[in-house]
């Protein structure tokens, strides 16, 4: 009897200690040197995504935010960003026009997050 409730003990401890780890991200995510879309119920990392776009081309940006928050940032390699902004809780479209040719990285970070965002490049 006593190896039983050791088990069962053992076992719950367990399952309690997993359910208090939170997932870093649950979601479906695609992307390419033209696009980033991701869909997610919990997004609490960073991720991000490089687009080679050319001068004259637009990033076209959806981001739904259900609850959370998320942080954006647009790069070229380390220069300054072309955009940043952070504690979006909000959804919300934009689009960044892009001067420069070159691969650009959409760092992506969320915070307790559920929505989706895609940035999608329009040719110039």
């Amino acid at each position: 009897m006593k190896k039983i409730i050791i088990a069962f003990f053992t076992l719950l401890c367990t399952f309690a200690l997993t359910s208090c780890t939170g997932s870093a991200y649950e979601g479906s995510r695609l992307g390419n040197e033209n696009h980033l879309i991701m869909e997610y119920r919990i997004f609490n990392t960073t991720d991000s995504q490089p687009l080679k776009l050319e001068k004259g081309d637009v990033i076209d940006a959806e981001i739904v935010c259900d609850s959370g928050r998320l942080s954006v940032k647009i790069q070229k390699d380390d220069e300054t960003p072309i955009y940043e902004k952070e504690k979006i809780d909000l959804s919300t479209t934009f689009q960044v026009p892009i001067e420069e040719s070159g691969t650009y990285n959409i760092t992506i970070t969320g915070e307790k997050a559920k929505g989706s965002v895609c940035f999608k490049r329009v040719k110039g």
